[in-house]
């Protein structure tokens, strides 16, 4: 009789979390591996308990993550700034939005050749992003530095073609944001994504040359469609992830190579 109530009771209590795993909505989000997908895992249990089972899916590239959130076969996206989303729109003429930032992965130069500026010589070869958004955020960056100057020093779209004055007569590579990392043998200096960096194993506050401020533009933000843009879910995703846990879970993990923008 006892036997027969424990496995009562067992039934129940699965029928239960049956209930509830099935009530859970699904929220299927694509991100880069460092630090997007990472941040993502951290919020995965806030998440369920407000209902929403996250589902995760990495990418490497910047193309997919959207293309794929444009196309309906995923929710949302995290792992770009306004400037790339902006032009990715333009340039392929989907409406995604932004719904709220999260991020900044400040932009740094690195190199295994120098180790100082004032290193850089003649005719230095310089990698810098090819999409148009992180190639213009380079050359700012390198306009910071005096290495190099804009026709307009607030272009977020310049181009090697703007350049109007280049004391070092440096020589541009555009190559893709995710193989900069490994062509830094082959360069005098790389321009990188502090994402690439980080699965590169570089430490962007230790390793740049120098590097973007917390008050960089590119703030790292979450993109859906517009017709998710206020839906529960995404509402949830945002609360979690624009949260004081958050906040301290960036401070520890990343230790300012990567600085909450909310």
């Amino acid at each position: 009789m006892q036997l027969k109530k424990i496995l009562a009771g067992l039934v129940l209590a699965s029928s239960v979390v049956g209930l509830n795993a099935a009530a859970n909505e699904k929220l299927s989000i694509a991100a880069t591996p460092v630090p997007h997908a990472e941040i993502l895992e951290h919020i995965k249990p806030a998440l369920a308990k407000e209902g929403i089972d996250l589902e995760i899916k990495v990418f490497t590239d910047y193309v997919q993550p959207n293309q794929q959130v444009a196309d309906k076969q995923l929710d949302a996206n995290f792992f770009q700034h306004k400037p790339y989303l902006d032009t990715f729109n333009k340039e392929k003429g989907t409406n995604l939005v932004s719904v709220g930032l999260v991020h900044v992965e400040p932009f740094g130069a690195y190199s295994k050749k120098i180790k100082a500026t004032s290193e850089l010589k003649d005719g230095a070869l310089v990698a810098i992003p090819n999409d148009p958004s992180n190639g213009a955020r380079a050359l700012l960056l390198l306009q910071q530095q005096d290495l190099i100057k804009l026709k307009d020093p607030a272009n977020l779209l310049a181009t090697s073609r703007d350049i109007v004055e280049n004391p070092k007569n440096l020589k541009f590579k555009e190559l893709e944001a995710a193989t900069l990392p490994r062509v830094l043998e082959d360069v005098d200096i790389a321009l990188i994504n502090t994402n690439y960096a980080l699965e590169a194993g570089l430490n962007p506050t230790a390793d740049a040359l120098f590097i973007e401020n917390a008050e960089s533009p590119y703030a790292n933000l979450v993109a859906t469609i517009p017709e998710k843009e206020k839906s529960d879910e995404i509402g949830k995703l945002m609360k979690a992830l624009q949260s004081e846990d958050v906040k301290a879970f960036i401070a520890e993990k990343y230790k300012g190579s990567i600085v909450p923008a909310f």
